[in-house]
């Protein structure tokens, strides 16, 4: 038997070993090939849960699979991550990622897995504004007016949120870290409680979710003093924002989607385009800016760093108010 001249072996053995390769990339192009798991960490009708069914079913008409979401509520949102974290690297099971994440990884000191480490960024979905409300028996109208009056209420003043940890309570202890002034925090379970006692004068301030306050707000049962965020809102373009009086102060909800560590970067290429696509369509964009949000498009890498902002920030708030989970 003719042996093969040694620059044909090369070759051939060249080919050999950059099969795999090849092969993992065309399967990672064919993706997806079965349903895609997107798991949401809170119940169905939340923010998070409404932007992952618009995520999943402009996916699923874009790749021609079905995306199923899958609600697992608890432990504000670490077991949805958890379950993310430890299912297996192809793409098949998502996370959709929110601001409670961010804030878990500083809030809860034995989780099993780290989020920065252990989930990969695809892309940014949707990004939606916190209001700052105020009791309209409060004798202000905005917020320097609010600032004067907290100042001559040192701890008088109650702030509402929705449980230690939660969103609105980082975002009203971010407020209180910049200014300065000093109120009294008062956990509820959930947003509608809050909202509920801010209205009947219990508490006095709220940093409420947008689709949370904005009937009130409309109705005049609470007033709002701003948003907190560098520009105005387009549900609320007579509302200030923030930083039109505190430069730099912005606290937001959001969502994305991550994948566990280890997934194909082809994979993660093909979900961010296909995101990017859709927040890129009048009509989801549309629904999206209907729902009181605005689209949070860009590269995975992008993600990445605004995931890294987002926990490095609400670590410093976590640590100087020395918020504890319930």
């Amino acid at each position: 038997m003719k042996l093969p001249h040694r620059r044909q072996f090369l070759h051939l053995a060249a080919g050999a070993v950059a099969l795999p390769v090849v092969s993992r990339f065309a399967w990672a192009q064919a993706y997806p090939t079965r349903p895609v798991r997107l798991i949401v960490g809170f119940p169905a009708g939340s923010g998070a849960d409404i932007a992952a069914r618009l995520a999943g079913q402009w996916l699923s008409e874009r790749l021609g699979q079905s995306f199923v979401i899958e609600n697992r509520p608890g432990a504000g949102s670490s077991i949805a991550a958890e379950a993310v974290v430890r299912a297996a690297p192809d793409g098949y099971t998502l996370l959709m990622a929110t601001a409670a994440n961010t804030i878990n990884t500083t809030l809860y000191e034995q989780l099993s897995f780290n989020f920065a480490r252990d989930i990969e960024p695809v892309c940014g979905f949707e990004r939606g504004s916190i209001v700052m409300v105020a009791n309209p028996s409060v004798p202000a109208k905005t917020v320097p007016e609010f600032l004067a009056y907290a100042k001559t209420q040192p701890g008088k003043i109650n702030m509402a949120s929705a449980g230690n940890g939660t969103l609105p309570h980082v975002a009203g202890e971010l407020f209180k870290m910049v200014t300065g002034i000093n109120m009294l925090h008062v956990p509820y379970r959930g947003e509608a409680p809050a909202i509920t006692d801010l209205i009947g004068g219990q508490v006095q301030v709220y940093f409420s979710t947008l689709p949370g306050a904005m009937e009130f707000i409309r109705a005049g049962k609470v007033r709002a003093l701003a948003v907190a965020a560098a520009k105005r809102s387009e549900a609320l373009p007579n509302v200030p924002a923030m930083g039109e009086f505190l430069p730099g102060y912005e606290a937001s909800s959001w969502s994305g989607i991550g994948a566990p560590k280890g997934t194909s970067p082809q994979i993660i290429e093909i979900l961010n385009k296909e995101i990017n696509a859709g927040l890129a369509n009048s009509v989801m964009a549309a629904r999206i800016v209907d729902l009181g949000m605005t689209t949070l498009p860009g590269s995975s890498a992008d993600f990445g760093r605004f995931l890294a902002e987002e926990t490095e920030k609400w670590r410093k708030v976590i640590k100087f108010a020395d918020i504890k989970p319930a």
